[in-house]
Protein backbone atom coordinates (compact mmCIF):
# COMPACT_ATOMS: atom_id res chain seq x y z
CA UNK A 1 0.00 0.00 0.00
CA UNK A 2 1.35 3.30 -1.23
CA UNK A 3 2.44 5.91 1.92
CA UNK A 4 0.19 8.58 2.14
CA UNK A 5 1.57 12.06 1.37
CA UNK A 6 0.33 15.41 2.87
CA UNK A 7 -1.09 18.12 0.08
CA UNK A 8 -0.17 21.18 -0.46
CA UNK A 9 -3.43 22.80 1.70
CA UNK A 10 -2.36 20.85 4.31
CA UNK A 11 1.39 21.59 4.21
CA UNK A 12 0.13 25.48 4.00
CA UNK A 13 -1.95 25.09 7.27
CA UNK A 14 1.30 23.24 8.62
CA UNK A 15 3.86 26.54 7.94
CA UNK A 16 1.02 28.98 9.33
CA UNK A 17 0.35 26.64 12.31
CA UNK A 18 4.37 26.69 12.73
CA UNK A 19 4.42 30.68 12.63
CA UNK A 20 1.18 31.52 14.39
CA UNK A 21 1.27 31.02 18.12
CA UNK A 22 3.49 31.99 20.66
CA UNK A 23 5.58 34.49 19.09
CA UNK A 24 2.26 36.86 18.21
CA UNK A 25 0.56 36.44 21.09
CA UNK A 26 3.50 36.82 24.11
CA UNK A 27 6.56 38.94 22.21
CA UNK A 28 4.72 42.21 21.78
CA UNK A 29 5.49 43.28 26.06
CA UNK A 30 9.04 42.26 25.51
CA UNK A 31 9.28 44.50 22.10
CA UNK A 32 7.86 47.25 23.96
CA UNK A 33 10.87 47.35 26.26
CA UNK A 34 12.83 48.61 23.56
CA UNK A 35 10.74 50.35 20.89
CA UNK A 36 8.45 52.79 22.13
CA UNK A 37 6.62 53.89 19.18
CA UNK A 38 3.71 52.42 17.50
CA UNK A 39 5.10 52.94 14.51
CA UNK A 40 8.24 51.10 15.34
CA UNK A 41 6.56 48.73 16.29
CA UNK A 42 4.22 48.05 13.10
CA UNK A 43 7.59 48.47 11.01
CA UNK A 44 9.43 45.45 13.18
CA UNK A 45 6.66 43.38 12.43
CA UNK A 46 6.85 44.66 8.59
CA UNK A 47 10.04 44.03 8.94
CA UNK A 48 10.08 40.79 10.20
CA UNK A 49 7.65 39.54 7.61
CA UNK A 50 9.90 40.85 4.57
CA UNK A 51 12.94 38.86 6.50
CA UNK A 52 10.20 35.64 6.35
CA UNK A 53 9.76 35.94 2.64
CA UNK A 54 12.77 36.82 1.74
CA UNK A 55 13.70 33.45 3.26
CA UNK A 56 10.80 31.55 2.14
CA UNK A 57 11.40 32.56 -1.40
CA UNK A 58 15.20 31.59 -1.68
CA UNK A 59 14.32 27.89 0.92
CA UNK A 60 11.66 27.44 -2.43
CA UNK A 61 14.37 26.60 -4.96
CA UNK A 62 16.69 24.72 -2.68
CA UNK A 63 13.57 22.61 -1.76
CA UNK A 64 12.97 22.73 -5.34
CA UNK A 65 16.36 21.50 -6.50
CA UNK A 66 16.34 18.82 -3.58
CA UNK A 67 13.09 17.72 -2.55
CA UNK A 68 13.93 15.49 0.62
CA UNK A 69 12.82 16.06 3.94
CA UNK A 70 15.15 17.54 6.65
CA UNK A 71 15.41 20.98 6.03
CA UNK A 72 18.76 23.04 6.68
CA UNK A 73 20.23 19.90 7.28
CA UNK A 74 19.50 18.23 4.05
CA UNK A 75 20.39 21.57 2.03
CA UNK A 76 23.64 22.46 4.70
CA UNK A 77 25.08 18.43 3.39
CA UNK A 78 24.65 18.43 -0.06
CA UNK A 79 25.80 22.37 -0.51
CA UNK A 80 28.64 22.53 1.88
CA UNK A 81 30.06 19.20 3.90
CA UNK A 82 27.85 16.93 6.13
CA UNK A 83 29.88 18.79 8.91
CA UNK A 84 27.52 21.41 8.11
CA UNK A 85 24.81 19.19 7.58
CA UNK A 86 25.15 18.07 11.16
CA UNK A 87 25.69 20.68 12.63
CA UNK A 88 22.15 22.04 11.42
CA UNK A 89 20.95 19.18 12.15
CA UNK A 90 21.72 18.94 15.35
CA UNK A 91 20.12 22.56 16.38
CA UNK A 92 16.99 20.81 14.59
CA UNK A 93 17.08 17.64 16.84
CA UNK A 94 17.86 19.42 19.96
CA UNK A 95 16.80 23.18 20.23
CA UNK A 96 15.12 24.00 17.06
CA UNK A 97 11.67 22.23 17.68
CA UNK A 98 11.60 21.46 21.11
CA UNK A 99 12.31 24.76 22.33
CA UNK A 100 9.35 26.57 20.48
CA UNK A 101 7.48 23.15 21.70
CA UNK A 102 8.15 24.90 25.15
CA UNK A 103 7.65 28.10 24.14
CA UNK A 104 4.23 27.56 23.07
CA UNK A 105 3.38 25.27 26.15
CA UNK A 106 4.75 27.77 28.40
CA UNK A 107 2.21 30.54 26.56
CA UNK A 108 -0.29 27.96 27.07
CA UNK A 109 0.04 27.79 30.54
CA UNK A 110 0.53 31.20 31.27
CA UNK A 111 -2.87 32.83 29.49
CA UNK A 112 -4.85 29.98 31.48
CA UNK A 113 -3.04 31.02 34.78
CA UNK A 114 -4.29 34.23 34.29
CA UNK A 115 -7.73 33.24 33.99
CA UNK A 116 -7.64 30.43 36.66
CA UNK A 117 -5.08 31.34 39.36
CA UNK A 118 -5.58 28.22 40.70
CA UNK A 119 -4.10 26.38 37.93
CA UNK A 120 -0.12 25.36 37.67
CA UNK A 121 1.32 26.58 34.36
CA UNK A 122 4.37 24.01 34.33
CA UNK A 123 1.59 21.40 34.89
CA UNK A 124 -0.57 22.27 32.02
CA UNK A 125 2.14 22.60 29.71
CA UNK A 126 3.79 18.94 30.44
CA UNK A 127 0.72 18.18 29.91
CA UNK A 128 -0.52 19.48 26.61
CA UNK A 129 3.16 18.14 25.17
CA UNK A 130 2.66 14.99 26.33
CA UNK A 131 -1.07 14.98 24.47
CA UNK A 132 0.00 16.21 21.39
CA UNK A 133 3.25 14.14 21.38
CA UNK A 134 0.83 10.78 21.46
CA UNK A 135 -1.41 11.79 19.16
CA UNK A 136 0.96 12.67 16.76
CA UNK A 137 3.11 8.82 17.08
CA UNK A 138 -0.01 6.75 15.16
CA UNK A 139 -0.51 7.73 11.72
CA UNK A 140 0.00 10.67 9.11
CA UNK A 141 -3.65 10.70 8.73
CA UNK A 142 -4.74 11.43 11.95
CA UNK A 143 -2.09 13.74 12.45
CA UNK A 144 -2.74 15.92 9.38
CA UNK A 145 -6.29 15.96 10.60
CA UNK A 146 -5.91 17.00 13.73
CA UNK A 147 -3.21 20.01 12.17
CA UNK A 148 -6.30 21.10 10.29
CA UNK A 149 -8.79 21.21 12.66
CA UNK A 150 -6.86 23.59 15.39
CA UNK A 151 -5.02 25.83 12.19
CA UNK A 152 -8.23 26.67 10.54
CA UNK A 153 -9.80 27.36 14.08
CA UNK A 154 -7.10 28.95 14.95
CA UNK A 155 -6.77 31.46 11.96
CA UNK A 156 -10.74 32.25 12.71
CA UNK A 157 -9.91 33.38 16.04
CA UNK A 158 -7.06 35.66 14.48
CA UNK A 159 -9.53 37.28 12.34
CA UNK A 160 -12.44 37.53 14.65
CA UNK A 161 -9.80 38.94 16.98
CA UNK A 162 -9.13 41.82 14.27
CA UNK A 163 -12.55 42.53 13.56
CA UNK A 164 -13.48 43.04 17.08
CA UNK A 165 -10.33 44.95 17.52
CA UNK A 166 -11.53 47.86 15.11
CA UNK A 167 -15.16 48.12 16.69
CA UNK A 168 -13.64 48.97 20.51
CA UNK A 169 -15.71 52.51 21.86
CA UNK A 170 -12.08 54.15 23.10
CA UNK A 171 -8.88 53.18 21.25
CA UNK A 172 -5.64 54.10 21.91
CA UNK A 173 -3.80 56.97 19.96
CA UNK A 174 -1.92 54.36 17.41
CA UNK A 175 -1.64 55.45 13.97
CA UNK A 176 0.18 53.39 10.96
CA UNK A 177 2.38 56.39 10.22
CA UNK A 178 3.87 59.58 12.22
CA UNK A 179 1.69 62.07 12.80
CA UNK A 180 4.52 65.07 12.24
CA UNK A 181 8.26 66.04 11.43
CA UNK A 182 9.44 65.20 15.11
CA UNK A 183 7.58 62.08 15.52
CA UNK A 184 8.43 61.20 11.86
CA UNK A 185 12.43 61.92 13.12
CA UNK A 186 12.05 59.94 15.99
CA UNK A 187 10.27 56.81 14.34
CA UNK A 188 12.71 56.57 11.69
CA UNK A 189 15.73 57.03 14.27
CA UNK A 190 14.32 54.23 15.92
CA UNK A 191 14.19 51.77 13.10
CA UNK A 192 18.10 51.88 13.03
CA UNK A 193 18.53 51.30 16.45
CA UNK A 194 20.23 48.33 18.49
CA UNK A 195 16.87 47.87 20.11
CA UNK A 196 15.10 47.86 17.15
CA UNK A 197 17.40 45.24 15.68
CA UNK A 198 17.54 43.26 18.80
CA UNK A 199 13.21 43.48 18.67
CA UNK A 200 13.65 41.71 15.41
CA UNK A 201 14.93 38.92 16.92
CA UNK A 202 11.29 38.34 19.43
CA UNK A 203 9.74 39.43 15.71
CA UNK A 204 11.89 36.48 14.06
CA UNK A 205 10.82 34.07 16.47
CA UNK A 206 7.21 34.59 15.75
CA UNK A 207 7.70 34.62 12.07
CA UNK A 208 9.54 31.52 12.51
CA UNK A 209 8.17 28.22 11.06
CA UNK A 210 7.87 29.81 7.55
CA UNK A 211 10.42 26.83 6.13
CA UNK A 212 8.59 24.39 8.51
CA UNK A 213 7.81 22.39 4.98
CA UNK A 214 10.76 21.64 3.85
CA UNK A 215 11.32 19.73 7.29
CA UNK A 216 8.57 17.21 5.53
CA UNK A 217 9.34 17.35 2.10
CA UNK A 218 9.30 13.86 1.68
CA UNK A 219 5.64 13.51 3.04
CA UNK A 220 4.43 15.94 0.51
CA UNK A 221 2.82 14.90 -2.49
CA UNK A 222 5.20 16.43 -5.55
CA UNK A 223 7.62 18.25 -3.70
CA UNK A 224 9.05 20.30 -6.20
CA UNK A 225 5.95 22.19 -6.67
CA UNK A 226 4.87 21.63 -3.78
CA UNK A 227 7.01 22.69 -0.40
CA UNK A 228 7.51 26.58 -2.74
CA UNK A 229 4.22 27.22 -2.98
CA UNK A 230 3.30 26.51 0.46
CA UNK A 231 6.17 28.04 2.39
CA UNK A 232 5.57 31.35 0.16
CA UNK A 233 1.25 31.08 0.41
CA UNK A 234 1.78 30.55 4.50
CA UNK A 235 4.11 33.32 4.90
CA UNK A 236 2.08 36.20 3.08
CA UNK A 237 -0.71 34.99 4.93
CA UNK A 238 1.02 35.10 8.20
CA UNK A 239 2.56 38.20 7.68
CA UNK A 240 -0.46 39.95 7.20
CA UNK A 241 -2.42 38.85 10.27
CA UNK A 242 0.42 39.73 12.02
CA UNK A 243 0.47 43.61 11.22
CA UNK A 244 -3.19 43.92 11.68
CA UNK A 245 -2.82 41.56 15.22
CA UNK A 246 -0.41 43.65 16.35
CA UNK A 247 -2.24 46.94 14.84
CA UNK A 248 -5.21 45.68 17.21
CA UNK A 249 -3.25 45.09 20.33
CA UNK A 250 -1.63 48.61 19.87
CA UNK A 251 -5.06 49.92 19.01
CA UNK A 252 -6.92 48.54 21.83
CA UNK A 253 -4.67 48.45 25.08
CA UNK A 254 -2.33 50.69 26.50
CA UNK A 255 1.46 49.93 25.80
CA UNK A 256 2.42 50.34 29.61
CA UNK A 257 0.17 47.81 30.67
CA UNK A 258 1.64 45.48 27.99
CA UNK A 259 5.25 45.92 28.69
CA UNK A 260 7.49 43.10 29.73
CA UNK A 261 4.35 40.71 30.02
CA UNK A 262 3.53 37.88 27.98
CA UNK A 263 -0.02 37.77 27.76
CA UNK A 264 -0.58 40.44 25.41
CA UNK A 265 -3.39 38.55 23.69
CA UNK A 266 -5.26 37.93 27.06
CA UNK A 267 -4.30 42.32 28.60
CA UNK A 268 -5.65 43.07 24.86
CA UNK A 269 -8.48 40.78 24.85
CA UNK A 270 -9.77 42.29 28.05
CA UNK A 271 -9.61 46.20 27.06
CA UNK A 272 -11.70 44.90 23.78
CA UNK A 273 -14.85 42.76 25.07
CA UNK A 274 -14.45 43.70 28.83
CA UNK A 275 -13.14 41.10 31.65
CA UNK A 276 -15.77 38.02 31.41
CA UNK A 277 -15.69 37.81 27.28
CA UNK A 278 -11.87 38.89 27.50
CA UNK A 279 -10.92 35.71 29.56
CA UNK A 280 -12.77 33.57 27.64
CA UNK A 281 -10.94 34.92 24.88
CA UNK A 282 -7.79 34.69 26.16
CA UNK A 283 -8.85 31.06 27.13
CA UNK A 284 -9.28 29.78 23.43
CA UNK A 285 -6.19 31.78 22.43
CA UNK A 286 -4.61 29.52 25.09
CA UNK A 287 -6.12 26.25 23.12
CA UNK A 288 -4.91 27.39 20.01
CA UNK A 289 -2.10 27.68 21.13
CA UNK A 290 -2.23 23.53 20.66
CA UNK A 291 -2.30 24.18 16.95
CA UNK A 292 1.65 25.43 17.17
CA UNK A 293 2.31 22.51 19.78
CA UNK A 294 0.76 20.28 17.14
CA UNK A 295 3.23 21.73 13.88
CA UNK A 296 6.38 21.51 16.07
CA UNK A 297 5.56 17.89 17.29
CA UNK A 298 4.12 16.86 13.33
CA UNK A 299 7.98 18.24 11.57
CA UNK A 300 10.27 18.30 14.22
CA UNK A 301 11.27 14.72 14.38
CA UNK A 302 11.33 14.43 10.47
CA UNK A 303 15.18 16.08 10.69
CA UNK A 304 15.76 13.84 13.66
CA UNK A 305 14.77 11.08 11.55
CA UNK A 306 16.86 11.77 7.81
CA UNK A 307 19.66 12.11 10.31
CA UNK A 308 19.06 8.48 11.62
CA UNK A 309 18.87 7.54 8.40
CA UNK A 310 22.21 8.73 7.30
CA UNK A 311 24.61 8.36 10.09
CA UNK A 312 24.52 5.26 11.65
CA UNK A 313 25.77 6.34 15.30
CA UNK A 314 21.87 8.08 15.34
CA UNK A 315 20.30 4.93 13.47
CA UNK A 316 17.86 4.92 16.30
CA UNK A 317 15.97 8.22 15.67
CA UNK A 318 15.15 6.63 11.81
CA UNK A 319 12.82 4.38 13.96
CA UNK A 320 9.52 4.19 12.60
CA UNK A 321 5.88 2.37 13.28
CA UNK A 322 4.11 0.96 10.51
CA UNK A 323 2.20 3.76 9.25
CA UNK A 324 6.05 5.76 8.38
CA UNK A 325 5.90 8.36 12.40
CA UNK A 326 9.37 8.06 14.09
CA UNK A 327 8.08 8.03 17.57
CA UNK A 328 11.43 7.82 18.84
CA UNK A 329 12.31 10.88 17.29
CA UNK A 330 9.18 12.31 18.35
CA UNK A 331 9.39 11.19 21.98
CA UNK A 332 12.97 12.90 22.55
CA UNK A 333 11.80 16.08 20.97
CA UNK A 334 9.58 16.13 23.91
CA UNK A 335 11.66 14.85 26.40
CA UNK A 336 14.12 17.80 25.49
CA UNK A 337 10.80 20.53 25.48
CA UNK A 338 9.90 18.87 29.10
CA UNK A 339 13.28 19.94 30.29
CA UNK A 340 13.37 23.38 29.20
CA UNK A 341 9.66 24.38 30.70
CA UNK A 342 11.14 22.63 34.10
CA UNK A 343 14.80 24.20 34.24
CA UNK A 344 14.58 27.94 32.02
CA UNK A 345 12.52 31.16 32.33
CA UNK A 346 10.39 32.21 28.78
CA UNK A 347 12.18 35.38 27.62
CA UNK A 348 15.84 33.88 27.78
CA UNK A 349 14.57 30.71 26.14
CA UNK A 350 12.93 32.91 23.37
CA UNK A 351 16.16 34.64 22.92
CA UNK A 352 18.44 31.73 22.77
CA UNK A 353 16.77 29.83 20.37
CA UNK A 354 15.48 32.98 18.40
CA UNK A 355 19.55 33.51 17.81
CA UNK A 356 20.06 30.00 17.16
CA UNK A 357 17.40 29.59 14.41
CA UNK A 358 18.60 32.71 13.02
CA UNK A 359 22.50 31.28 12.64
CA UNK A 360 20.88 28.33 10.54
CA UNK A 361 18.70 30.11 8.33
CA UNK A 362 21.56 32.60 7.49
CA UNK A 363 24.02 30.00 6.11
CA UNK A 364 21.09 28.02 4.56
CA UNK A 365 20.43 31.43 2.48
CA UNK A 366 23.50 31.72 1.94
CA UNK A 367 24.04 28.09 0.41
CA UNK A 368 21.90 29.58 -2.31
CA UNK A 369 24.23 31.18 -4.00
CA UNK A 370 27.07 28.38 -4.18
CA UNK A 371 24.17 25.93 -5.01
CA UNK A 372 23.20 28.38 -8.32
CA UNK A 373 27.46 29.09 -8.68
CA UNK A 374 28.11 25.47 -8.78
CA UNK A 375 25.37 24.71 -11.61
CA UNK A 376 26.31 27.74 -13.54
CA UNK A 377 23.05 29.72 -12.54
CA UNK A 378 20.68 27.19 -13.99
CA UNK A 379 18.38 25.25 -11.76
CA UNK A 380 15.46 22.99 -12.30
CA UNK A 381 11.73 23.74 -10.93
CA UNK A 382 11.01 26.41 -8.93
CA UNK A 383 13.67 30.09 -8.89
CA UNK A 384 13.93 32.32 -5.76
CA UNK A 385 11.78 35.45 -7.15
CA UNK A 386 13.63 38.46 -7.45
CA UNK A 387 17.21 36.76 -7.19
CA UNK A 388 19.61 37.85 -5.90
CA UNK A 389 18.43 40.78 -4.33
CA UNK A 390 15.39 38.30 -2.44
CA UNK A 391 18.52 36.87 -0.36
CA UNK A 392 20.70 39.35 -0.47
CA UNK A 393 17.53 41.36 1.65
CA UNK A 394 17.50 38.39 4.07
CA UNK A 395 21.13 37.93 4.53
CA UNK A 396 22.07 41.82 5.30
CA UNK A 397 18.74 41.85 7.81
CA UNK A 398 19.33 38.56 9.74
CA UNK A 399 23.35 39.93 9.76
CA UNK A 400 21.95 43.02 11.35
CA UNK A 401 19.67 41.37 13.97
CA UNK A 402 22.61 38.65 14.56
CA UNK A 403 25.27 41.46 15.88
CA UNK A 404 22.95 43.28 18.10
CA UNK A 405 21.77 40.43 19.61
CA UNK A 406 25.34 39.46 20.50
CA UNK A 407 26.38 42.77 21.43
CA UNK A 408 22.93 43.39 23.63
CA UNK A 409 22.44 39.56 25.02
CA UNK A 410 26.09 37.73 24.66
CA UNK A 411 24.92 35.44 27.45
CA UNK A 412 21.70 34.23 25.47
CA UNK A 413 24.22 34.24 22.10
CA UNK A 414 26.81 32.42 23.66
CA UNK A 415 24.09 29.79 24.96
CA UNK A 416 23.52 29.30 20.96
CA UNK A 417 26.69 28.77 20.03
CA UNK A 418 27.67 26.68 22.73
CA UNK A 419 25.30 24.62 21.77
CA UNK A 420 26.69 24.59 17.66
CA UNK A 421 30.11 23.57 19.52
CA UNK A 422 28.52 20.83 21.21
CA UNK A 423 27.37 19.31 18.15
CA UNK A 424 31.14 19.52 16.72
CA UNK A 425 32.43 18.00 19.56
CA UNK A 426 29.40 15.00 19.06
CA UNK A 427 30.74 14.84 15.10
CA UNK A 428 34.34 14.50 15.68
CA UNK A 429 34.42 12.05 18.64
CA UNK A 430 34.41 9.92 15.50
CA UNK A 431 34.59 11.45 12.13
CA UNK A 432 32.67 9.65 9.60
CA UNK A 433 34.14 8.78 6.30
CA UNK A 434 31.43 9.48 3.66
CA UNK A 435 29.71 7.55 0.39
CA UNK A 436 26.86 8.69 -1.35
CA UNK A 437 23.69 6.14 -1.49
CA UNK A 438 20.50 6.45 -3.29
CA UNK A 439 17.74 8.88 -1.70
CA UNK A 440 20.14 10.01 0.45
CA UNK A 441 22.90 12.54 0.67
CA UNK A 442 25.39 11.10 2.64
CA UNK A 443 25.87 7.57 4.25
CA UNK A 444 28.15 7.85 7.12
CA UNK A 445 30.34 4.53 8.37
CA UNK A 446 32.28 4.46 11.78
Amino acid sequence: MPKRKIRVNTATLIVIASMIGTGVFTSLGFQLMGVHSGFGILMLWLVGGVIALCGALSYGELASSMPRSGGEYHYLSKIFHPFAGFLSGWVSATVAFAAPTALAAMALGTYVNKVFPISNPVVLAIAVIVLVTFIHSFNLRQSARFQNIFTILEIALILFFIIAGFTIHTPQPISLLPQNATAASEGWHSIFSSSFAVSLIYVSYAYSGWNTATYMASDIQNPRRNVPKALFNGTIIVMVLYILLNFVFLYSAPTKEMQGQVEVGLISAIHIFGLKTGNFMGMMIALLLIASISSFVLAGPRVAQVMGEDLSQLSFLAIKNKHGVPYVAKIIQGAISLLLILTASFDKVLLYVGFTLSLSTFFTVLGLFVLRARNNGKTDGYKTFGYPVTPIIFLALSAWMLFFTMKEHPRESLLGLGTILAGSIVYFIKKPTISIHENSIVSEKY
